[in-house]
């Protein structure tokens, strides 16, 4: 019963997250943009929240609660593995002054971690998580590619390697004086 209510609330959470996760991505130009469509008032991602429950749907039918639960620990270690790879990546980068840099002991430490429990993971789990792994990874490769200018799957590039994207910027980020523009809701 406990593993139940375990895997249940991972689920839930896991499925809040990634359809925030979806929506964010799409308005970065990361994911096809209809995943950035809102509801009017709500501004609910009512696209990613419809996907993202097509897929979890897909994943409960499609087995038992053990398999729902070992394919959520595997798709959070490629989560996690993935964290791990951007923080190294990311020390090439000397930042602002001040800012905080965790030793590089802690992000390689994770990484190998994540890449010995895939090795504990059974075939089963990986067949069912590869199926949304997979294009996943094509997503970010398609991505890196138009990030470096080079052309993608329709020979065009990318302007400036990223599709430009109006962002909301958050109120405190709000320039002193500057007035909203009508209707907004911020």
């Amino acid at each position: 019963m406990i593993a139940l209510v375990a895997v249940a609330n991972g689920a839930l959470l896991t499925g809040i997250m990634s359809s925030r996760l979806a929506y964010g991505m799409a308005r970065d130009g990361l994911l096809p943009g209809v995943f950035g469509r809102v509801l009017p008032g709500r501004r609910t991602p009512w696209v990613a929240v419809v996907a993202t429950a097509a897929v979890s749907l897909v994943l409960a039918l499609t087995g038992g609660v053990d398999a729902l639960a070992a394919t959520l620990v595997l798709l959070l270690l490629f989560v996690f593995a993935g964290v791990d790879a951007a923080v190294l990546a990311l020390r090439r980068d000397p930042g602002r002054a001040g800012h905080f840099r965790v030793p590089t002991a802690v992000p390689v430490a994770g990484l190998l971690s994540c890449l010995f429990l895939f090795t504990r993971i059974e075939r089963e789990v990986w067949l069912r998580g590869l199926v949304l792994v997979v294009p996943a990874a094509a997503l970010a490769l398609l991505n890196a590619r138009r990030a470096r200018g080079e052309p993608g799957a329709d020979g065009r590039f990318a302007k400036d390697g990223y599709r430009t994207v109006r962002r909301r910027t958050h109120p405190a980020e709000q320039p002193s004086g500057q007035a909203r523009p009508a209707g907004d809701r911020r």
